[in-house]
């Protein structure tokens, strides 16, 4: 049997195909069904053997069910089998098993008795026989050759039919019948599992399909944008093609050097908006009105709001839904209501006007809003929909981006940019939503845009209470690049004459703290206070959160860490609390991190700044994610993991994160490590940096800055500039000695640095420090072992040295602890050589397990001098496969899988900056150009 005949055997689809499509010639390829034919072919290579067997092909209207039929009923006529096939028909039949019987009595050689069957159809006490005997004439039939019987459309074959159609198949399983059914998709889910047949959904084509398809109707590649309105076709072949007819017979599709293109982007073919609108004006007022106004309503709609908006009852909308849902313009997901696709919905909304549909969606805003939904919820239509000088509208999308800054801080951006452009001028919410606007472009990462915006706003008239919160807002941004540049914002605010008590109490709490950060707050304690109770602040947990940070600071100041845990976890709470948009500091990168590594539990940081680095770029918060990767990089070096602190602080420099923050995290962790590395011009950038900060800085920064260069002079074997510069590093404006400024066990190289230079004074000073920090914290064990270390050095004491060296192994601080045990060799070597040399050794696994070169490097000279040879390890390599870190290793291995550098991030969670380095340490290292000499070298080693 031919596909033309198809018709004469009562196969007639319902629907156009691909195949033939409303009157075109040619036939097109079948795509995108490819799976489904291939178990078709299967089915009917069963059947040539004898096995039969059921197929329903399940799918929406023009999903390509009525194609796929007649491709496998050619297929079965092709290979000599005998083909029967029916179909419902939208109108029904007025006699029952008319489709059944229209396709077994079809044709020349019918498969049962026409009379028989026909009187026994008409009366309904018969039909029980009816399906007897035709269970029985199949039988025979079959018995002869094997049959397949095709039938579409069940959902409009009658009940008579579809019971006959379930019962038979099963009936007949043994029989060489294979029975190829198709049905809608059922709107109860499970319903299709009642026929006794091999399930076949027709899922939407693919991408590559609609090209495909569209490249086989339009004979060209489709551009982009051509692509984009197929995509609009739910990916439903019969709806593709009969856009893309549509739209090329209107003209609107132009042909150039194999290339089809849109003359109008978004153009839809007329004759698909006056098909949608005939279906519609068949409807009944009501259906038509539900319809409409679900097209206006979005991709789906409550029942229950669609009611309200119609003013009448839900269950006044069963019938007309029904009817909707049967002409196939709306269709159940899930339980919500939704326009077939975004063809449908588009057609529909062509006739209503543009205001009338936005009002509409603001009173469908409103009807949301009344039964109970969350802002969030109709922020998006908000913000689509409302106009200039709505207030309700301004103040929910305000509290939308409110609730949505620590999530998505470029949602809540968005929509608060959308209400500061519907608040008028003299609205009273506006000063607030511009502050607030600022931060947010800082929260998603566009500082520059932040701060441009907020010098715009200041550029013009404004009053005392709006210029203060725009100050405010402007001070945040800059606090953590420009201490002094906030503080100037803080002061300029504060001289103003009219801000409100609370904006005043803001701006002393966040001044107080950026005193305390640069290092210039007399009496941190004394700050705190002032600035919470001096003007009744309390119940302003902004303002309470900065001072308890106040107070944290100041702990340390005071050398009481265990307060310092204290107060910033309750800083951290109360801040987190009020929300990252109006705390006064950016409460998610707590530096609680950082204390863990001071207290010799840096792995403890690390895993806080891991999953807070994870957090903040799954939901877009590009400034705490910065703020992250700056504690992790000084973590990092912490934990003696050189080239990976060296690889994230080089992606937060390369980034753009400078100023002060970075310089005291990032911009130290790489000094140092290139200081352990031996990395001469790495020290010599390092020390420029560090004259900078002693020049530009805050007092803090200075400070920082001079120790920076402390170290950099003793790399430089130049005790009398490392003294000077160390100096300068920790004594006070008023002459008073303190710790050194960025690492509790930094106190120790100072008193190393004051002994070569010959200043024991110095160096007994800031022992006595170190051990007043252990006998006032001895829940942190970690500073006795530094105490004792910076004691044994200064006493030459090598038993204290070497009791140091067994403490610190408690810590995961492997450099300090190497540190003690070179100390402790290094005083031992006259007096015991083989303890000094055991030492030394171990100091020496260390320093190259770390990949610190230059320190390892000098303790083999030591044990050279005490007749000991060691070679390098391969650890400790600067080339070949040995010398790759751990990281560089994951890296390097998901490049070779064929992962991109954006997608190595992702998997591993690190920035592409952080990936781009250890890249590019890895090619130096492999001595490779590309990736593919790369992945040679991982497949040769990993076999």
């Amino acid at each position: 049997m031919s596909r033309t005949s198809l018709a004469t055997a009562g196969f007639a689809p319902s629907e156009p195909t691909p195949s033939s499509p409303a009157g075109a010639a040619p036939a097109l390829p079948l795509r995108g069904r490819e799976a489904e034919l291939r178990v078709l072919r299967d089915r009917l290579h069963a059947l040539r053997r004898g096995s039969g067997g059921a197929v329903l092909i399940e799918g929406p209207q023009g999903a390509g069910k009525s194609r796929l039929l007649a491709e496998v009923a050619e297929l079965a006529t092709s290979q000599g089998l005998s083909v029967h096939a029916g179909a419902g028909t939208r109108e029904g039949h007025a006699v029952p098993f008319a489709p059944l019987l229209d396709a077994l009595l079809a044709g020349r050689e019918p498969l049962v008795a026409r009379r028989r069957l026909l009187a026994l159809s008409a009366a309904v006490d018969q039909r029980f026989w009816l399906l007897r005997e035709l269970q029985h004439e199949l039988e025979r039939a079959a018995s002869e050759a094997p049959l397949v019987i095709v039938m579409d459309d069940l959902q409009w074959c009658d009940a008579a039919t579809r019971s006959a159609l379930r019962a038979l198949p099963s009936r007949l399983a043994g029989c060489p019948i294979l029975w190829v059914l198709a049905t809608r998709e059922h709107q109860q889910p499970g319903a299709s599992r009642a026929w006794p047949a091999e399930r076949l959904v027709l899922r939407p084509l693919s991408a590559e399909a609609v090209a495909l398809l569209a490249h086989d109707l339009l004979r060209a590649v489709a551009e982009p944008a051509l692509l984009e309105l197929a995509r609009k076709a739910d990916g439903r072949p019969m709806l593709l093609v009969e856009l893309l007819n549509g739209i090329r017979e209107e003209g609107a599709i132009t042909v150039a050097d194999g290339i089809a293109r849109l003359r109008e982007a978004g153009r839809m073919p007329l004759r698909f908006r006056s098909s949608v609108r005939h279906r519609l004006d068949q409807l009944s007022p009501l259906a038509r009105d539900s319809v409409r106004f679900a097209a206006m309503l979005g991709p789906d709609v409550d029942v229950e709001v669609l009611a309200e908006l119609l003013r009448c009852s839900a269950v006044d909308l069963i019938g007309p839904l029904q009817e909707a849902l049967r002409a196939d313009l709306l269709t159940d997901r899930h339980g919500r209501l939704a326009l077939r696709n975004d063809l449908v919905r588009e057609a529909v909304r062509v006739g209503v006007p543009a205001a009338f549909q936005d009002l509409v969606r603001r009173q469908a805003v409103d009807v949301r809003l009344r039964r109970g939904a969350a802002v969030m919820e109709v922020a998006g239509d908000l913000a689509a929909v409302a106009r200039p000088g709505d207030h309700e509208a301004v103040s929910l999308l305000r509290r939308a981006a409110t609730d949505l800054a620590g999530h998505s801080p470029a949602t809540a951006l968005d929509l608060s940019v959308r209400a500061t452009g519907l608040a008028p001028a003299d609205h009273p919410d506006r000063p607030a939503l511009i502050a607030e606007t600022v931060v947010l472009l800082w929260l998603a990462g566009r500082e520059a845009d932040a701060l441009a915006m907020a010098e715009d706003t200041l550029a013009g008239p404004l009053a005392p209470e709006s210029e203060a919160l725009v100050r405010l807002s402007l001070a945040r941004v800059s606090g953590g690049r420009s201490p002094r540049e906030a503080l100037r914002q803080c002061d300029l605010a504060l001289a103003l004459t009219g801000p409100s008590p609370a904006t005043r109490a803001q701006l002393l709490a966040l001044r107080a703290l950026l005193l305390a950060l640069a290092g210039e707050g007399e009496d941190l304690g004394r700050g705190a206070e002032s600035a919470v109770w001096t003007l009744d602040s309390r119940g302003n947990h902004a303002v309470e959160a900065t001072a308890i940070a106040l107070g944290a600071l100041d702990a340390v100041q005071r050398m009481d860490w265990g307060r310092a845990f204290d107060r910033q976890d309750e800083a951290v709470r109360l801040a987190t609390g009020v929300g990252v948009l109006h705390s006064l500091w950016l409460p998610d990168p707590s530096w609680k991190s950082l204390l863990w590594g001071s207290t010799g539990r840096p792995e403890r940081g690390l895993e806080e700044a891991d999953a807070g680095l994870r957090q903040a770029r799954e939901h877009g918060r590009a400034a705490a994610a910065a703020t992250w990767s700056m504690y992790r990089a000084r973590l990092l070096l912490d934990a003696g993991r050189l080239a990976e602190a060296r690889a994230e602080a080089q992606s937060v420099l390369a980034g753009g994160e400078r100023g002060a923050l970075a310089d005291l995290t990032a911009g130290y962790a790489l000094g140092r490590a290139a200081i352990h590395a031996g990395d001469q011009q790495g020290v010599a950038t390092f020390a420029a940096e560090a004259r900078r900060m002693t020049e530009e800085g805050t007092a803090f920064t200075a400070r920082a800055g001079s120790w920076l260069l402390a170290l950099a002079a003793d790399a430089g074997d130049d005790p009398g500039s490392a003294l000077a510069h160390a100096h300068a590093a920790v004594t006070t404006p008023g002459g008073e000695l303190t710790a050194t400024p960025l690492d509790p066990a930094d106190d120790v190289v100072f008193v190393r640095i004051a002994l070569q230079a010959g200043d024991r004074e110095s160096a007994a000073r800031m022992v006595r420090l170190t051990e007043e920090r252990a006998a006032r914290n001895p829940e942190f064990p970690f500073f006795a072992a530094l105490a004792a270390h910076a004691r044994g050095l200064l006493d030459g004491d090598a038993a204290r040295l070497a009791r140091a060296g067994e403490e610190l192994g408690g810590f995961a601080r492997p450099l300090v602890r190497a540190s003690a045990l070179e100390d402790a060799g290094r005083t031992l070597g006259a007096s015991d050589p083989k303890a000094a040399v055991r030492h030394l050794t171990a100091a020496l696994d260390l320093y190259e397990a770390a990949g610190a070169q230059r320190d390892a490097a000098r303790l083999r000279r030591r044990l050279r001098e005490a007749g000991i040879r060691r070679r390098g390890r391969a650890s400790g390599a600067t080339h070949g496969w040995g010398a790759l870190t751990a990281a560089e290793l994951q890296v390097v291995r998901l490049v070779a899988q064929g992962a991109t550098n954006r997608q190595v991030a992702e998997r591993l969670f690190l920035s592409p900056h952080t990936v781009n380095t250890h890249l590019r340490h890895a090619y130096t290292k492999l001595d490779v150009n590309s990736r593919v000499e790369l992945t040679r070298v991982v497949v040769e080693h990993d076999g």
